[in-house]
């Protein structure tokens, strides 16, 4: 065990937790960001870092990966450390001081609160399903894009129907030779303005059909779908979501409320523990929206009541412009 004790312990180095990291270090705190992942960014990097984000304040387009190397700049200013590939295997309170022990895959810390930005836990795409059994060369088959640049002149196939699979359609665009988006309904499940660019595009829009089956076709794929039109690609990206698992944040000796894969957390973003706080993705209360800027604003914010309590009298926020 480090002898250190940190102020705040932040589990998770997406995008909230790098902002939450980068302002508690501003306001002097010593703090640290844990995460079981080799790169820092969360679903981000892992997933998406070709993605460009549109919703981001100060930002007209930034790709995913370029916003994680923002925040970590950012949150470099203060010296805080992201100690990466360390996972938190274990939570609990030392009941002598209120302190809580931090137990990793590599060590363990004693820290005066919490702040778990885990996002949606640990996550695996959503597998596609056809409608009869099919059998094909599945290295044709792609659940993320780490680089958009390996599909240039291709004739690509994209599955889903929310934001990520209009996204992805719209970024291989850029570089296929011809892209279709399938989707099962109608409508997508998408924003608006989001849609409207899709239809504004070149890519061609197959609804409401689902996969019936997929098989080779020489160095191709050849689809066939539920209303018989064939469609032959050299790749298919499935964007169908991911499914999120949080079996292991389950099984520490901390018991906190959960919805579902999300904690509980009252107004101040405080979970049912005292001094652990939960933020961004994986927070869960009445009018949370699934946006970013959601988790900007909650980090601070978190940070101000731990401060509150564990640095009588600092709790009162000062302006970024007073303190460089």
């Amino acid at each position: 065990m480090t002898e250190d004790i940190y102020d705040i312990t932040i589990v998770g180095a997406g995008p909230s937790g790098l902002f939450a990291g980068f302002y508690a270090g501003m306001r002097k705190n010593k703090v640290q960001i844990l995460d079981s992942l080799e790169s820092p960014g969360g679903q981000l990097t892992a997933l998406y870092p070709e993605k460009t984000i549109h919703d981001v304040p100060g930002y007209f387009a930034v790709k995913a990966e370029d916003l994680v190397a923002d925040l970590v700049k950012q949150t470099a200013q203060f010296g805080v450390p992201i100690r990466l590939s360390e996972k938190v295997l274990d939570i609990k309170e030392l009941p002598d001081s209120g302190f809580y022990e931090v137990t990793t895959s590599k060590t363990s810390y004693v820290t005066k609160s919490v702040i778990i930005a885990t996002g949606n836990g640990s996550f695996a795409p959503k597998m596609l399903k056809t409608d009869d059994p099919s059998t094909f060369d599945e290295a044709k088959l792609r659940y993320h894009v780490a680089d958009k640049e390996q599909f240039k002149n291709q004739r690509i196939a994209v599955a889903g129907g929310g934001d990520s699979a209009i996204d992805m359609a719209l970024m291989l665009e850029e570089v296929g030779a011809s892209v279709s988006l399938i989707h099962r309904r109608d409508e997508f499940r998408a924003h608006e303005s989001s849609v409207d660019k899709l239809h504004a595009s070149s890519v061609d829009v197959l609804t409401p059909v689902t996969i019936k089956t997929i098989s080779d076709d020489q160095d191709a794929l050849l689809l066939t779908l539920s209303d018989d039109r064939q469609l032959t690609v050299d790749t298919m990206v499935v964007q169908h979501g991911f499914l999120s698992n949080n079996k292991d944040i389950r099984a520490w000796s901390v018991n906190l409320k959960m919805n579902r894969q999300h904690f509980l957390v009252d107004t101040h973003y405080q979970t049912s523990s005292d001094n652990i706080y939960a933020i961004g993705d994986t927070a869960s209360y009445e009018g949370k929206l699934g946006l970013i800027v959601e988790g900007f604003k909650e980090g601070p914010h978190a940070i101000n009541q731990i401060m509150g309590k564990i640095k009588s009298g600092l709790a009162k926020h000062a302006h970024s412009t007073s303190m460089f």
